[in-house]
């Protein structure tokens, strides 16, 4: 369908607008208006396309990722000047603060605005009238947010906001999303109405001597809320019998989705619902099964996802519960999608054949089951817990079973099927309406978890070949909320994925760009850690005294000497240009305190939008977070051998005669302290530094592997000591 492109781009990375991000397009409509206007004149063919414009659906945004920038006070005069006798002397007493508080975004990203619009000669006609208007916008939000805009005519507007990058912004019909303002038929009138009254705001009544002045306010412009990227409804259902749970075998969930919807969708036609309107026959089957969908309607199915049991290692996967998810925009009440589900038995739908004593799904009533599936909850690493059934170009080769040993594949053969598998699960996030920038993807036959099943066991009685289906882990750039699920089966309980926490502690952050040949290991880390304080002191508010978690301080500012790992470490990787921030009980291989989860909440909202660091020689750095993979990461993986990547140095020195000496003995002694197994140590280098005291380079070689991040010694904190898997 063709649209209305209007692309923004900012001259400075800033936006000022009154507590909004992305900028309305009511807000858009108003700069638009502002910059064809002659003074209180529009030409004939521009209020003829303005007033088609406003008779639009709200169109789609694509905005880049904006974060709050440092609030400040700007004192003003407060327009009361009559409180102290009209003298201007006596002005500053009725100064007011005005909070400022602007958003920062890339410039290089454009703010983009969608409409789309059935094909006919006059809507183009219009369309082309807005896209000239487009070019003499000159400003967007407050007086200092100077911007320039370009317009055109484009066949696909959807496809040209998914290629830019930015955050998408749809707007739904329901729901409780972010509501923006939005044009409306009317509103170019109320905008010219509200124009004609602020310029005639203060009129002189009364005759000679008593003439007063009357203020009369302009009336406000006439615009219409509409919610976007509203969240879906999420019913929760359990597979229930008179004793209880009814475990449905893990590798049956496209046939326990099947039959679940078909009875449910049944239920519905057969009742007053159905009767109603006959139409609405054809209607549940698109939104139930998506019988005769189009593209346009995949935003208005529901999808029925079948949750295994996870959330602790020796959970066994069978599934105990049904989710069903209703977006915003599905025509069907909500209400009555959770009445067709609700009672069905788990029943062959051709036979009406029940299975394990009369199953049926009943409305759950604890719904922590949705936390383990990323419901509410973002997270940035994601795997699946049934695997995902990916196109045929990413089908892996079959090889005959009586002919293994000839049809055997190599390895230049097993990375072309990874590779084309990585490229297919891009496709289908893009499918699934999942924006986010992705950093990292694994693709496998074998399930992440002991308890999980192989791809192949879940094709059995489904139309999916089993060399299409695939485990995937999938790293963002930014945490996001389930439920997620991709693939050509994620309306059949294939390709659900769930989020991975057991980086919660570690938070990894890319050198995108600035970062200088003059960067320094400890002084870098220490202006990381600076910032960080800065940044959890204004979420926490000025006054508020930081703990010494973030500081590594007492609260008489004395340092922490509890002879625990009680704040964070901060760590430079510089051959894989990111920073690292590790918890303490990381560091302590332990659990976290709960006193500590909750710090690390505080510290998550607080790096939420951290992508700058100004640090000094080391340049201005750009930075992104990462998602490090567990597996294979050279500082996080399991490895026997280790190496020095920076300095060990030692916490004390011993009176030892051999300097060699004294650093194994040191290194052993904060080995067994952070709760390793005994290494043997091979001292690769001394050297002393005037002040600082001793250090050295060594590999450390365990008899099982070990897991890191290994931060070691008195500099662990600020990324001394830290050692590498060794090649």
């Amino acid at each position: 369908m063709p649209g209305l492109l209007i692309s923004i781009r900012f001259h400075d990375g800033r936006y000022h607008g009154s507590g909004e991000w992305p900028p309305s397009p009511a807000r858009l409509f108003q700069a638009l208006v502002a910059g064809a206007a002659r003074g209180g004149n529009l030409s004939q063919h521009e209020v003829a396309a303005f007033e088609w414009l406003e008779s639009l659906d709200a169109p789609l945004i694509a905005a880049p990722s904006a974060f709050k920038g440092q609030l400040f006070r700007n004192f003003v005069p407060n327009n009361d000047l009559d409180a102290m006798g009209g003298d201007p002397k006596r002005i500053g007493e009725i100064r007011a603060s005005k909070a400022v508080r602007a958003y920062t975004f890339d410039t290089a990203q454009p703010l983009l605005y969608a409409w789309t619009f059935e094909p006919d000669a006059d809507a183009e006609r219009h369309a082309r009238a807005i896209s000239e208007i487009a070019d003499n916008l000159y400003q967007l939000g407050r007086g200092v947010d100077m911007a320039w805009a370009t317009g055109e005519v484009v066949d696909e507007a959807d496809a040209r906001l998914r290629a830019n990058g930015g955050v998408p912004w749809r707007p739904n019909r329901g729901g409780s999303g972010t509501e923006l303002s939005c044009p409306r038929p009317g509103s170019l009138a109320s905008l010219t109405e509200r124009f004609k009254s602020m310029r005639r705001r203060f009129r002189t009544i009364g005759a000679g001597k008593k003439t007063s002045l009357l203020f009369a306010q302009a009336p406000k412009p006439d615009f219409r809320q509409v919610r976007y990227n509203s969240p879906s409804a999420f019913l929760l259902f359990e597979i229930r019998n008179a004793d209880g749970f009814v475990p449905q075998p893990l590798e049956c969930a496209v046939t326990l989705t099947e039959k679940v919807r078909d009875l449910a969708v049944k239920r519905l036609k057969a009742s007053a619902w159905r009767r109603d309107d006959p139409k609405r026959e054809a209607l549940a089957d698109k939104i139930f099964i998506g019988r005769d969908s189009r593209e346009a309607d995949k935003a208005r199915r529901i999808r029925i996802a079948p949750l295994p049991s996870i959330g602790h290692a020796q959970t066994e996967r069978s599934i105990r519960r049904v989710l069903v998810a209703v977006p915003p925009d599905c025509p069907i009440a909500t209400g009555d999608i959770a009445w067709a589900f609700s009672g069905p038995a788990v029943a062959d739908p051709e036979t009406g054949e029940v299975s394990d004593d009369d199953a049926e799904l009943v409305p759950a009533g604890d719904p922590t089951m949705l936390a383990h599936y990323g419901i509410e909850d973002a997270a940035r690493l994601w795997r699946t817990v049934t695997p995902a059934a990916l196109p045929e170009r990413a089908a892996r080769r079959r090889i005959d079973p009586r002919r293994i040993c000839e049809e055997a594949k190599g390895g230049a053969e097993r990375l072309r099927e990874h590779a084309a598998a990585e490229w297919a699960v891009r496709q289908a996030l893009r499918h699934a309406d999942i924006d986010t920038p992705v950093q990292t993807i694994r693709v496998q036959r074998e399930p992440f978890e002991g308890k999980g099943l192989r791809a192949e066991a879940f094709a059995k009685g489904t139309r999916f070949i089993k060399e299409r289906l695939w485990h995937v882990e999938v790293g963002f750039s930014r945490p996001i909320t389930g439920p997620l699920l991709i693939g050509d089966g994620r309306y059949l309980g294939l390709g659900q994925m769930a989020p991975v926490r057991r980086t919660d502690g570690i938070f990894a952050f890319a050198i995108m760009d600035g970062l200088t040949d003059q960067a320094e290991p400890l002084g870098l880390t220490r202006t990381l850690r600076r910032a960080v304080m800065a940044r959890v002191q204004e979420n926490m508010g000025p006054r508020a005294t930081l703990p010494a978690f973030f500081t590594g301080h007492a609260a008489d500012g004395a340092p922490s000497r509890s002879g625990r790992h009680e704040h964070l470490a901060f760590a430079f990787d510089a051959p894989r240009k990111r920073l690292l921030i590790v918890a303490p009980h990381i560091l302590e291989r332990r659990g976290a305190l709960p006193s500590e989860r909750e710090h690390l909440r505080t510290l998550e909202e607080t790096l939420e939008d951290f992508r700058e660091l100004l640090a000094g020689t080391a340049g201005k750095l750009a930075l992104v977070p990462s998602a490090p993979d567990l597996s294979d990461d050279p500082l996080l993986a399991p490895s026997q051998t280790w190496e020095s990547l920076t300095p060990y140095r030692v916490t004390r020195h011993a009176r030892l005669n051999d300097a060699a000496a004294a650093v194994e003995d040191d290194l052993l002694a904060e080995c067994r302290r952070a709760g390793l197994p005994r290494p043997q140590v091979e001292i690769a280098e001394i050297f002393t530094k005037p002040g600082a005291g001793l250090f050295g380079l060594a590999k450390l070689r365990f008899h099982c592997a070990a897991a890191g991040p290994m931060l070691l010694g008195r500099d662990r904190h600020f990324g001394g000591g830290l050692f590498v898997t060794a090649r």
